[in-house]
């Protein structure tokens, strides 16, 4: 694996079930009674979000704080980025106070790229989400997830089939997941409005579908994506209520998924638009646990990063 985690693309599929196999032991170790791990005690970790973020800030610093780093948050809002300052001379100070990690969030696509290249800083850059790209660690959670739930899937996805549903065209989170759902082997079929499909999906690794209601009953895993509402200057739908009654998971549909399929969503959601309450709040919702696994699997990703040892010979790192 290389220094920086900027794509699911940077992962093979060995090291992508390596990183999950990490989070399985980190999960073990978390359930006893050390709630810590000495592991990059020393090291410095930096948040650098140029976006607002909840859960994935959050998840990332208590990530870096079970492993025991330091850690620093770094918000634009009230720093000299909103002087003007430029991602170089950000990027020049966090390597003058020792950066090992700088996990970026940024409105761009290609931010987080840009940082690893440009020779500006040394530590090791994560991508916590850039623009309409990519957000690799929420794909990775996600894949978490759905093996705790299909354990005859441990090692390889293989005939399972996910539908990923929603504003596709803004999602970085459906980029990242459609990579590596269908490198680990699952059948993902992409389904949304045809304003909400980007040009050129059809090339993806994906099957696109128009009708939410012939995809449900045949469905092991369900992704409802956030409607983008701040991302979009067009009219993508004519409204609210058109798109829900459509493409929203409402109660009805909930009634059609067989009794194994799990219900998934990335947060924050906007319920009663792409997601009744009854579905985010129903026994196949596993939302707050993609929460939950996002703290274990970003531990995964910090500690084969940053050269922790191996938990054991499954997790071992690639040379």
């Amino acid at each position: 694996m290389q220094s920086h985690l900027l794509s699911i693309s940077d992962l093979s599929k060995e090291e992508a079930f390596q990183i999950l196999d990490t989070a399985e032991e980190l999960r073990k170790i978390s359930d006893g009674p050390m709630k810590k791990l000495p592991t990059l005690r020393g090291r410095t970790v930096v948040n650098l979000f140029y976006e607002d973020s909840t859960r994935t800030r959050i998840s990332f610093e208590s990530a870096a704080k079970r492993l025991s780093a330091d850690v620093i948050n770094f918000s634009a809002k009230g720093s000299s980025v909103s002087k003007g300052e430029s991602l170089k001379d950000t990027a020049q100070t966090l390597q003058a106070i020792g950066a090992d990690a700088v996990i970026i969030r940024h409105g761009a696509s290609g931010a987080a790229q840009r940082l690893a290249d440009s020779g500006w800083i040394s530590a090791s850059v994560i991508n916590a989400g850039d623009g309409t790209h990519e957000h690799p660690t929420q794909a990775l959670l996600d894949a978490f997830t759905i093996r705790s739930h299909f354990p005859d899937f441990a090692a390889d996805f293989t005939g399972l089939r996910v539908a990923i549903v929603g504003d596709i065209l803004h999602s970085r989170v459906a980029r990242s997941n459609v990579l590596l759902l269908a490198k680990m082997g699952a059948s993902v079929t992409l389904v949304a409005p045809p304003t909400l499909v980007p040009v050129g999906a059809e090339k993806w690794p994906v099957k696109i579908s128009y009708d939410l209601d012939s995809i449900l009953p045949d469905i092991d895993v369900v992704m409802m994506l956030r409607v983008q509402q701040e991302r979009m200057t067009n009219f993508f739908f004519p409204s609210a209520r058109e798109y829900s009654r459509a493409f929203g998971l409402t109660n009805s549909r909930l009634a059609l998924l067989q009794p194994k399929t799990i219900v998934m969503h990335p947060g924050p959601m906007n319920r009663g638009l792409e997601i009744s309450a009854e579905s985010a709040d129903s026994t196949k919702s596993v939302v707050l646990e993609q929460v939950a696994n996002g703290v274990l699997v970003r531990m995964a990703v910090l500690y084969t990063l940053l050269g922790g040892l191996p938990l054991n010979a499954g997790t071992e790192r690639k040379s």
